[in-house]
Formats: C-alpha cells, sequence, structure tokens
C-alpha cells in the first residue's frame, strides 16, 4: 500500500489518497502533476507518512473521484 499525496506549495497540509501501487497509480499521478502543474501543487507517491512529516497534517481521501476533483480545485 502507498499513498498519493497532493500539496498547494504556500500551504500548510496535504491531500492522501490510499492506493495499490502499479499503472494505475502512476498514470493518476502523472495526469494530476500534469493537470496542476501551473498552480503551485506538489503531487507525490510516499510509502509511509510518518517518514515524510513536511506533508503533514494529512487529510485522506477514500473515494478516488473526490480526490481528484479536491486536488483540481486546489
Amino acid at each position: 500500500m502507498c499513498y498519493l499525496v497532493a500539496k498547494k506549495f504556500d500551504k500548510k497540509g496535504s491531500l492522501v489518497l490510499e492506493a495499490e501501487q502499479g499503472q494505475r497509480l502512476a498514470s493518476l499521478s502523472k495526469y494530476l502533476t500534469l493537470t496542476t502543474l501551473e498552480r503551485g501543487v506538489q503531487i507525490v507517491t510516499l510509502n509511509n507518512l510518518d517518514i515524510y512529516r513536511e506533508y503533514a497534517p494529512y487529510i485522506v481521501i477514500n473515494d478516488e473521484v473526490e480526490f481528484i476533483s479536491k486536488v483540481i480545485k486546489m
């Protein structure tokens, strides 16, 4: 299990989607990166949220469609 994290560079905290590693996650990460690139949103894939405290506090979103919608609106 890993986490797709979206963080606005000038804001504290991030949105998180728990996901399975694989091509689907890689494609979603690439899509969101390209979609939000010019708006100061960083998209990263992490294996352990506890290690990367710079993205905290986390808002975990369990629904992929809701996560995508919120990230695009960042």
